[in-house]
């Protein structure tokens, strides 16, 4: 007789390996089935190839500017080989902890292939049949190609092939001003490679902070990246992008980074009985089970944002709910997220804009012209800005900036434990950080509250009977 596994997992990238870890960890009997390489999109062509080049392409741009510091370099040369030696070094230095081996460590077993789901819930990979008593979906999300003339044969790169770049483009074309794109742009014009970055919106980096994306896109243009926003490509050749305003921008590289769409084909979801939303994602509820009961869902097909950390604690949860039968919720609105350019862009929590429409929250701004750190290193041109509701909680913060993503995370903490801004106020930082930012942001917060009439009389009226006591 066959054995009946747990849980059975499609997909080895990060909510899949997540998963199939906390499964192991219970005691389950876990199975995971992975078409590639385990890892995933963020080890092999997300993540960790993509800060490996930044990494590189910041230490070029620090050495070209080191005269603002007394600092003299008389030429900046750039290996590309060597840099994508490092890029694909970093790769491999990752790679054991997510590898197959790892994972039959952990007691998990590990299928090469395609799996596909059967009408009584088995999966069948490379003629083998899996019996499960629950499926976790977990096969990611893949480059999307936007419907433009011609792009198709016009040998666009994707962030799934443009690792595989020989030499240093001289010129490169950039489709797409989202978090990917301005990284990536960013980065080969740091590297020397004559960039154009085309976005069809009003602005970079479009979801984010109005003041966020000017900074950014300033950043860019001081690094020599050619911004052209609020135009869209209306046809692609080999060579050559046209633009609905009449332009044609020339290249030797085109990369196309307009987003990702679900990989769901071919995984057998009609005959388990799986729904797909309007938008091709699978649809799950409020604890990441799908339309069939023992089916769950997690990671960037179920429509939730398409971030690693994202994927990682969501297939945690899916994990333990259908293995232990728990009604968990995971998280969907506390949600950090980074673009890492330079300076970086961090956020969580209540937008800007969003803070703008209601009356019961408040912005406050901590611009980093008067921040002794940023002095210090000649970045003024950051700030760190919290939304703050009635009661005084911390609803929302944006920070853009040097490091900037590991000063959100106090923010994050502060977000989902309901702190206040006094809280803040009250919490002693180190001297001095960029995280300055938001204690004196809330500081100031403090401040002009009580210099408000009732406050004031009250401190004043306090004073005065202090100063009337005799002294001992």
């Amino acid at each position: 007789m066959s054995r009946t596994w747990d849980l059975v997992i499609l997909g080895g990238g990060t909510a899949g390996l997540v998963a199939a870890r906390t499964a192991a960890a219970l005691g389950a009997r876990v199975a995971l089935v992975e078409a590639g390489r385990p890892g995933g999109d963020c080890l092999w062509t997300g993540c960790v190839p993509s800060k490996s080049l930044i990494a590189a392409a910041r230490v070029a741009a620090e050495a070209r500017t080191g005269h603002r510091f007394g600092v003299e370099v008389d030429r900046v040369e750039i290996d590309f080989a060597a840099v994508m030696a490092h890029v694909h070094s970093a790769i491999e230095a990752i790679e054991p902890h997510d590898s197959a081996d790892t994972l039959r460590g952990y007691g998990v077993a590990v299928h090469s292939g395609r799996g596909r789901l059967t009408h009584d819930l088995a999966v069948e990979v490379n003629g083998t049949r899996l019996r499960a008593r629950n499926v976790l979906l977990a096969t990611g999300s893949e480059p999307m190609l936007p419907p433009v003339d011609g792009l198709p044969d016009a040998g666009a790169l994707t962030t799934d092939t443009i690792w595989d770049l020989a030499e240093l483009p001289d010129r490169l074309t950039v489709l797409g001003g989202g978090t990917t794109g301005c990284e990536l742009a960013q980065a080969f014009a740091r590297l020397g490679s004559r960039v154009t970055l085309v976005e069809g919106a009003a602005r970079l980096l479009s979801s984010e902070d109005p003041d966020a994306s000017l900074v950014v896109t300033r950043a860019l243009e001081a690094d020599d990246v050619r911004v052209l926003t609020g135009t869209r490509a209306s046809a692609a050749s080999a060579g050559s992008l046209a633009l609905d305003d009449g332009q044609v921008v020339g290249h030797d590289a085109l990369l196309v980074a307009t987003g990702r769409h679900p990989r769901t084909s071919d995984l057998g979801l009609e005959r388990a009985g799986v729904d797909l939303d309007d938008h091709g994602f699978v649809r799950v509820d409020e604890h990441l089970r799908t339309t069939n009961p023992r089916v769950f869902a997690a990671g960037d097909l179920t429509g939730h944002p398409q971030l690693t950390h994202v994927a990682g604690v969501h297939g945690s949860v899916a994990a333990i709910n259908a293995l232990l039968g728990l009604r968990r919720t995971p998280e969907t609105k506390v949600v950090p997220r980074v673009t890492f350019t330079d300076p970086e862009v961090a956020a969580v929590g209540v937008s800007t804009a969003d803070a703008e429409q209601d009356k019961d929250l408040s912005v406050l701004t901590e611009r980093y012209t008067g921040l002794d750190r940023a002095i210090t290193e000649g970045r003024p041109e950051g700030f760190t800005r919290l939304v703050v509701d009635k009661k005084g909680r911390v609803v929302g913060a944006t920070v853009v900036g040097p490091r900037a993503g590991e000063s959100l995370a106090e923010l994050v903490l502060a977000i989902k434990q309901g702190a206040r801004a006094r809280d803040l106020v009250g919490s002693m930082h180190a001297y001095p950080t960029y995280a300055d930012a938001a204690w004196n942001a809330a500081i100031t917060r403090t401040m002009n509250r009580l210099s408000r009439p009732i406050p004031r009389t009250l401190v004043r009226g306090r004073l005065r009977l202090r100063r009337a006591r005799p002294r001992r």
